[in-house]
């Protein structure tokens, strides 16, 4: 295990007279290839375990430097993209069942009840089942998750359904955390805001002390960048594996899932005020389509789309994204068709 320890003064005036060349000040020292202070041995050692198999062709040890994506070079080629990312609302909490609670306990301390708990664990094998129907031996899952303990919760129970094998990493993540209520609720106050958000709007309003899903907007979008570059560098692929077969899974909150959809396929306020929080427990697939997009109609249904709240211009996007090719634009856009009125007299299809 590394350790480091403080010096006191005395020691300091010792270590300075004798200047061991580790506690130089940083000008007069030599920095060194590789970070001194490693735990994994070397630094090539510590670079072959972290550079997720890429070390034999980017001698920078970073596998981002070894990635092309143009034909016919000889750096390393792109990762292949996971087959899906799976949405998954957390199980029930106590605070779906009591809104008491939020007066007493810690909005990210609240537990899952024990509904909740099997409603995680059910998606896991409902998780489990579809991706064993595509076929492939070596498939695995990666997880993202909130740091509130409701999800947590889910994850474990929800977890059960996979081996460790099957199992390529997790990671917590705040950015994907439930919006900000604005710390111990009081109940009748927060009744109140929440019809005001009505009247406001659900997109702008912000809670007293807390959040709208506006804020929450930004910080997803940072998290949405941090996902991009994931998945271009297949940081959750085991070291020197490229499996197509990779399902990544973010387990979050209600809101949290549908303002990550709207901004990975750019729906407008309006959009995102129609759409319905999906249940407890329960998961939206985004998968991959024909071109290397992802797609909400490769999974579900269009009577489910509509439950969730997507438009006929949403659906009208969704198809187009099941067979588009990464990088391409939608020039055809239904929705740019009917913002500007003055198409009809184009002849232009709204």
């Amino acid at each position: 295990m590394c350790e480091s320890r403080p010096l006191n003064s005395q020691s300091m005036v010792a270590t300075l007279t004798s200047t061991p060349p580790s506690f130089l000040p940083l000008w007069r020292r030599k920095v060194p290839t590789f970070n001194p202070t490693q735990c994994l041995g070397t630094g090539k050692e510590a670079l072959e375990i972290s550079s997720n198999g890429y070390i034999k062709t980017n001698t920078t040890g970073f596998p981002e430097k070894g990635i092309s994506t143009r034909p016919g070079t000889s750096s390393t080629p792109r990762p292949p993209r996971p087959r899906r990312i799976i949405l998954v609302r957390h199980g029930e909490s106590e605070g779906n069942v009591d809104e008491t609670v939020y007066t007493r306990v810690p909005d990210p301390k609240i537990d899952l009840t024990e509904k909740g708990k099997a409603e995680a664990e059910e998606c896991g094998w409902r998780i489990r089942e579809m991706i064993e129907k595509d076929g492939a031996n070596d498939w695995k899952v990666y997880f993202y998750v909130s740091p509130y303990k409701r999800t947590l919760e889910t994850l474990r129970h929800l977890g059960l359904a996979f081996e460790r094998s099957r199992i390529s990493g997790m990671r917590e993540e705040p950015r994907i955390r439930e919006q900000d209520f604005g710390n111990f609720q009081d109940r009748e106050k927060m009744r109140l805001d929440k019809a005001l958000r009505l009247r406001y709007g659900r997109f702008f309003y912000r809670f007293p002390n807390g959040e709208s899903a506006a804020d929450v907007y930004d910080r997803i979008t940072g998290f949405r960048e941090t996902l991009k570059a994931d998945i271009d560098i297949g940081r959750f692929q085991p070291p020197g594996e490229q499996s197509p077969n990779v399902n990544l899974i973010i387990v979050s909150h209600g809101l949290a899932l549908r303002v990550f959809l709207m901004r990975w396929y750019k729906w407008t306020v309006q959009q995102f005020e129609g759409l319905n929080n999906m249940g407890n427990g329960n998961l939206i697939v985004m998968q991959k389509g024909y071109g290397g997009r992802y797609s909400l109609s490769m999974h579900h249904n269009e009577e489910e789309l509509r439950e969730f709240g997507l438009t006929d211009e949403m659906l009208i996007d969704q198809e187009w994204q099941k067979t588009a090719r990464i990088g391409e634009l939608n020039y055809d856009c239904p929705m740019v068709n009917s913002f500007f009125p003055h198409f009809e007299d184009e002849g232009c299809i709204t």
